[in-house]
């Protein structure tokens, strides 16, 4: 492997800024192993004009004195009241507003990809980033410009420091990239804003919307200290995006998060379509690079649709994604007829969701994904035994201290022939020494590596599973963590 100097100058340079802002550059100069392509348009990296990269990097830096994503304030009052004198402009345009505990940004890429392909105007906001900020708020299917990221920032500032003056609190890091996203879509203009709630629902600073169709992906355990200790307690706080009159889109949910949410239609008159019921998945069929799925909607069946993403997971998606965007335009209600057939095949087909069993590289085969929870991994795994035919599966986990680890890395147990733990550069991070004792405890010592660093975890990893010769089929898949993803994401060429 090359000097890692570079790496560790950048990490070092990034720890006083959120995790979230956090870019990591050493890339492709601090590893040996290089990915298969370049950049992808949907994950910019950062600009390649250094004045503009400086406007930028000055924006993160004053985004970043704000709380972090962690750190939340149970209310809605300081982004209503910076919706107030931007004069709500997330009521210039319908909304589809998504929460739930896994599969959140996928769907959204959906439904975005089916809404795009009926030629209306999207706007998606969508969080964390896999690798640059600018991410987190998509017209027209592709992330803005870092010059539009910085004139919608600069636009709305003088408002933000009205708020700050009169709030108790200043806006969070989060509740401000909410207004600049609900300001973008207004100035583009756009017909339909898909959004993605942060935390929650009822409190999330999304929540100043009034969406025509919600949609509650599946409810698991996660954010217990925030949300509740039962997927009944959270589905409680994730149904507050439910509105008076509105259409809701539930994904398959445990019962008791079921009764909530049907619970909280029934108070608020809003019409309800269940998945299993209504509509779902009608068969699915592995193929190359991907599958092929045949869907029930609301209008009627939908089949031979190719999905280029794995997993069961993704095909329940997608029927989500499907459900709500025929319920955005009355089909089921209103309009008897299902959504034209073309149109939702070339939709599907389009869909990307990096980050989400994403191979990286070949030879061996790199896969990652941002699975962080029990529920999430569980997926994970079930995807991968599916799609990867692997003779040896080499795991690299780098982990957030706030998750369920134990039962993250329980979930994969099965299915990991040695494991490679390491930290990544957020704060948040669990120290690796920790994270490698409940290893050690899930896989036995004898199973279990400890690199801190994750450039270094990377290359040990492929080493592992190179092991057996060039031909053998083993593979590694990098997770644990949004923010692992995302630096092993750049450190693989990927961006």
């Amino acid at each position: 492997m090359t000097d890692s100097d570079p790496f560790d100058e950048i990490i070092e340079a990034e720890t006083d800024r959120d995790p979230d802002l956090a870019v990591i550059e050493a890339g492709s100069r601090t590893l040996r192993t290089q990915g298969t392509s370049g950049p992808q348009a949907d994950v910019p990296g950062r600009p390649e004009d250094p004045a503009l990269d400086k406007a930028l990097r000055t924006v993160e830096a004053d985004l970043a004195t704000r709380w972090g994503e962690t750190k939340l304030e149970p209310s809605v009052s300081r982004i209503a009241a910076l919706m107030d004198v931007l004069g709500d402009p997330q009521r210039s345009y319908p909304s589809i507003h998504i929460t739930g505990t896994n599969g959140k940004t996928s769907t959204a890429r959906m439904i975005e990809a089916l809404l795009g392909a009926f030629e209306l105007r999207t706007g998606r906001y969508t969080s964390p980033h896999v690798q640059s900020i600018t991410e987190r708020i998509s017209l027209d299917g592709a992330p803005i410009s870092a010059e539009r990221f910085i004139e919608t920032y600069e636009d709305i500032k003088p408002y933000i420091e009205m708020v700050d003056a009169q709030q108790e609190f200043r806006l969070s890091f989060f509740e401000v990239l909410t207004g600049m996203a609900y300001a973008a879509f207004a100035d583009a203009p756009v017909d339909v804003a898909v959004v993605e709630v942060g935390m929650g629902g009822s409190w999330d600073a999304t929540n100043v919307i009034d969406a025509d169709v919600a949609v509650v992906t599946p409810i698991d355990l996660d954010h217990t200290d925030r949300l509740g200790e039962t997927t009944g307690e959270i589905a409680t706080e994730k149904a507050g995006i439910i509105k008076q009159d509105a259409t809701v889109i539930l994904a398959q949910q445990p019962v008791d998060a079921a009764q909530v949410l049907l619970k909280k239609a029934v108070e608020v008159d809003a019409t309800v379509a269940r998945e299993g019921l209504e509509f779902g998945v009608v068969s699915r069929h592995v193929a190359v690079g991907g599958q092929l799925i045949n869907l029930r909607g609301l209008g009627g069946e939908y089949e031979e649709i190719y999905l280029p993403l794995h997993g069961p997971y993704q095909a329940h998606n997608a029927a989500v994604a499907l459900a709500a965007v025929e319920a955005f335009f009355g089909v089921g209600a209103q309009r008897p007829d299902p959504l034209a057939i073309d149109t939702v095949r070339k939709a599907f087909a389009s869909v990307t969701s990096p980050g989400r069993l994403e191979v990286v590289r070949r030879s061996p085969t790199v896969v990652l994904d941002a699975a962080h929870n029990p529920a999430g991994a569980r997926a994970t795994a079930e995807a991968v035994t599916e799609a990867f035919d692997f003779s040896k599966l080499i795991g690299v986990v780098g982990a957030s201290g706030d998750k369920n680890v134990r039962g993250l890395l329980e979930a994969f147990e099965p299915m990991f022939a040695e494991v490679v733990v390491t930290q990544n550069s957020s704060h948040r991070a669990m120290d690796v020494d920790e994270l490698a004792g409940i290893a050690v405890e899930v896989f036995g010592d004898e199973r279990v590596q400890v690199e801190p660093r994750l450039p270094d975890a990377l290359e040990a990893a492929i080493t592992l599973a190179e092991e057996d010769g060039e031909f053998a089929g083993g593979g590694v898949l990098v997770t644990g963590s949004v923010i692992t993803v995302g630096e092993a994401r750049l450190l693989l060429g990927r961006g």
